[in-house]
């Protein structure tokens, strides 16, 4: 009889070290941005990769119907091809934060775009978060400084109140940008530029932010080129890292350049995997989503984020969808006027357009009386600036519009600002002073 040893250890290697088995689909069809996936199992919101090494392209669940899944990938699909692997990772995604994120650039999954190294933060922080819950947010009680005299006299804003800045293309968004975030108070800043065109980062990184405001920011940069579930994940990434920042106690300030692009990403992925298009071509999830990106920020028991948000508006229509949307959950929102930037006047804010709904809690009563007295010479002359033009009106018919014709022009130069001056809120007080009462 043949004896029989038995080597545990030697079996438990074998078993250790063997490849364990791996569920996995294959591509059945591509269609435009969409890649249709059969043969596996994925919730929404999962990464998968497709492909086969060295050519592997990382993606998304967007959706299903019966046993196929949708995916929209993080890159281009060169190479795929029809029955490729696709491999289910069984993890969402999530941001490495730290301090040291500080001074860097990154790309809308928070991976450094530059050569220089920098210590690896310590923090996964996931980029789909839920808003902090309403009965824990604390009330916005204190004035956060922009350095921007228009926005500080006019439309104070406090710490955690979020904001939209509306305008058409070219009259002087990035710069207004980069002016609120070398002057503002807050102790850091986030700046996500969604789907910006590739010169124009540059621009804005040495132009209008400078080193001096690139020192205590992180900017998140998908510009225009990249997939759009790309452009939509900058936008959550930049408001995952705002919120690390937040929950260390910090005072943020967010700013994202821009909803409309945020919004328009949305609506590739939406339509592409069969959403009816609604308003302007809008689908649905698009005016579900901003809700849930707009109230992440604001203020929380730890800190606070004040954002400010652009949107693109269309033809100048403040009105056009996705600006009335916005406008419904922000606290305030300040209109840039294209006149004004023809008259070379910037920034080019229209103060009787624009709002904050927290200004008159955040003001002092001599602040709002400044502030009102200025607003009604403002809007009577511009009632009557075309009488005024052709040279209809009589001096001395009203002596309200007389004090508006002769303190507009110095009122109007107060507002002005160059790039690189900064201002602080009482110094402004004084000056509008000074201005109404000669």
């Amino acid at each position: 009889m043949t004896s029989f040893s038995f080597d545990f250890h030697s079996v438990k290697q074998r078993i250790t070290t063997r490849p364990s088995w791996q569920h996995f689909g294959r591509v059945t069809e591509v269609i435009g941005l969409t890649v249709e996936v059969g043969g596996v199992r994925a919730s929404i919101g999962e990464l998968c990769l497709i492909g086969s090494p060295p050519r592997q392209v990382e993606a998304e669940v967007v959706g299903f119907s019966g046993d196929k899944l949708y995916l929209f990938p993080f890159a281009p699909l060169h190479g795929i091809a029809p029955g490729s692997p696709v491999h289910p990772l069984r993890e969402r995604l999530s941001v490495r934060v730290g301090a040291d994120l500080l001074g860097r650039i990154v790309d809308g999954l928070g991976r450094s775009m530059t050569n220089s190294k920098f210590s690896p933060p310590h923090y996964d922080y996931p980029l789909d978060q839920a808003p902090p819950n309403p009965l824990e947010r604390e009330r916005v009680k204190d004035v956060l400084e922009t350095g921007v005299k228009s926005i500080d006299l006019f439309l104070t804003a406090g710490s955690g109140q979020r904001l939209g800045i509306f305008a058409g293309s070219g009259v002087g968004k990035s710069t207004l940008l980069g002016m609120i975030a070398r002057g503002s108070t807050a102790d850091c800043n986030v700046i996500a530029l969604v789907g910006e065109r590739g010169r124009e980062v540059r621009d804005f990184l040495e132009r209008d932010l400078g080193p001096e405001g690139l020192a205590k920011s992180v900017v998140v940069v998908a510009t225009s080129d990249q997939p759009a579930l790309l452009r939509i994940k900058a936008a959550l990434t930049a408001t995952a890292i705002a919120e690390y920042f937040r929950d260390q106690g910090k005072q943020v300030m967010l700013l994202m350049d821009s909803v409309t692009r945020f919004a328009t990403a949305q609506r590739e992925i939406g339509l592409a995997i069969g959403e009816p298009p609604t308003t302007r071509g809008f689908p649905p999830s698009v005016f579900a989503l901003l809700p849930k990106l707009l109230e992440r920020s604001g203020t929380s028991s730890r800190g606070s984020i004040t954002a400010l948000y652009t949107v693109l508006v269309d033809g100048d229509d403040m009105n056009e969808p996705i600006a009335d949307a916005v406008r419904s959950i922000l606290d305030g929102h300040i209109v840039l006027s294209r006149k004004l930037a023809e008259r070379n006047h910037y920034p080019s804010i229209d103060v009787l357009q624009s709002i904050s709904r927290l200004a008159t809690e955040l003001s002092s009563k001599d602040h709002l009386s400044l502030v009102s007295r200025c607003r009604n010479l403002l809007a009577v002359y511009r009632q009557n600036e075309d009488l005024i033009n052709i040279g209809a009106y009589v001096k001395g018919s009203s002596p309200l519009i007389d004090e508006a014709i002769d303190k507009n022009p110095r009122i109007m130069q107060l507002l002005v600002q160059a790039t690189h001056e900064r201002w602080q809120l009482q110094d402004s007080l004084t000056e509008l002073a000074n201005v109404l009462a000669r």
